[in-house]
C-alpha cells in the first residue's frame, strides 16, 4: 500500500510541468491561427469576390462565398479592359529575365570558387557591400543610364535591369563550394574544359541551388513595379503591375465609361497570382534548400 501512494504522488509530481507545456502550445497555436487567418481571410475574399456578380461584390462587407457564381469580373478583365497585353509583357520580362539572371548567375558563382582568380576575397565583399544599396538611392543614376542607352519605353529596360544580383551569386557560389574539387580536377585531367566542367559537373550537382534562385527571380520580376514605373510611359509597354494598379485606383475604364466594380478587380488580381501559385509548391523543397545552405556555407 505504501508503495501504490508513494508511486501515485510521484506520477502526481511528473504531470504537473505537462499542464503549463499543454497551455503554451495551445496558445501557440491559436497565435499561429490568427496568424494565418490575417492572410488566409484577405486572399479567400479575393477569390470569393472575383466570382461573385458585379451587383453583388460592391456590398461593403467581407465575402467568403459569393451568393451567385459568375465569371463576368474575368470576362471584363480579360477582353473588354484587355489584362492580357499586359499580361503577356510580364510573361515576356519575367522568362527572358529570369533566364538571363539564373544563367549569368551560376557562371559568376562559378568563377568565384576558382582558388587562382586573383581578388577573389574582395569580389565577394564588393558582391556583399551591393547588397546593402536599395534600388530607391541609386534610381536617378540608373535612369540617366537607360535613357544614354536608348532603353526607356522598352521591355528590355526591365529585363536588363537587375540581371545579376549579389544575392543570386553568392548563393551559387555556396552550391558550388559544395562539390568536392577532386570531382573537377578528376575531369581536368581527362581533358575536359572549364565549360564542359560547369555544365556537366557543377549545374547537375547544383540543381537546388538553380531552382532556389529561379524562384527568388521569378517571383522578383513577375511582382516587379519601381523599375517599371521608372522605365515606362508608353500604354502598349506595362507590364501587369502597372495595369493592376491603374484597375484598382480608377474608378472607370481608360477606353470607355464601364464602371469597373470590385469583381473586376479582384479578378485581375487572382490572374495575377494564378503564375504564382502554380509554380511555387514544386519549388518550396529546393527554395528552403536554399536558404539552409545560403546560411551554413562559409
Amino acid at each position: 500500500m505504501p508503495n501504490s501512494r508513494s508511486s501515485l504522488l510521484q506520477s502526481l509530481r511528473t504531470a504537473k510541468p505537462a499542464v503549463p507545456g499543454m497551455l503554451f502550445d495551445m496558445a501557440n497555436v491559436l497565435f499561429l491561427l490568427l496568424l494565418l487567418s490575417t492572410m488566409v481571410i484577405p486572399l479567400w475574399n479575393t477569390v470569393a469576390v472575383s466570382f461573385s456578380t458585379s451587383f453583388d461584390s460592391m456590398e461593403p462587407r467581407i465575402i467568403l462565398w459569393p451568393k451567385e457564381f459568375s465569371v463576368e469580373g474575368y470576362v471584363t478583365v480579360w477582353n473588354r479592359i484587355k489584362l492580357w497585353q499586359p499580361f503577356w509583357n510580364n510573361t515576356i520580362v519575367t522568362v527572358a529575365g529570369t533566364a538571363g539572371h539564373v544563367l549569368l548567375c551560376a557562371m559568376a558563382g562559378y568563377v568565384l570558387i576558382q582558388k587562382e582568380l586573383p581578388g577573389r576575397s574582395f569580389m565577394v565583399t564588393f558582391l556583399l557591400v551591393t547588397m546593402m544599396v536599395p534600388f530607391e538611392t541609386i534610381m536617378i543614376p540608373v535612369y540617366v543610364v537607360n535613357k544614354e542607352l536608348g532603353l526607356l519605353n522598352s521591355l528590355w529596360a526591365i529585363i536588363i535591369n537587375g540581371m545579376v544580383s549579389g544575392f543570386s551569386v553568392l548563393l551559387m557560389r555556396n552550391y558550388f563550394l559544395s562539390v568536392p574539387i577532386e570531382m573537377a580536377e578528376s575531369s581536368r585531367l581527362d581533358g575536359a574544359g572549364e565549360l564542359r566542367i560547369f555544365l556537366t559537373l557543377y549545374l547537375p550537382l547544383a540543381s537546388a541551388g538553380l531552382a532556389t534562385v529561379t524562384l527568388f527571380e521569378f517571383v522578383g520580376k513577375w511582382n516587379h513595379f519601381n523599375s517599371a514605373v521608372l522605365f515606362l510611359s508608353d500604354s502598349s509597354k506595362f507590364t501587369l503591375q502597372i495595369a493592376l494598379k491603374s484597375l484598382i485606383i480608377e474608378t472607370s475604364s481608360t477606353s470607355s465609361n464601364y464602371l469597373i466594380t470590385n469583381n473586376v478587380r479582384m479578378a485581375g488580381i487572382v490572374l495575377a497570382l494564378l503564375p504564382l501559385l502554380a509554380v511555387y509548391p514544386f519549388m518550396q523543397r529546393f527554395f528552403v534548400q536554399g536558404i539552409m545552405v545560403g546560411a551554413t556555407k562559409e
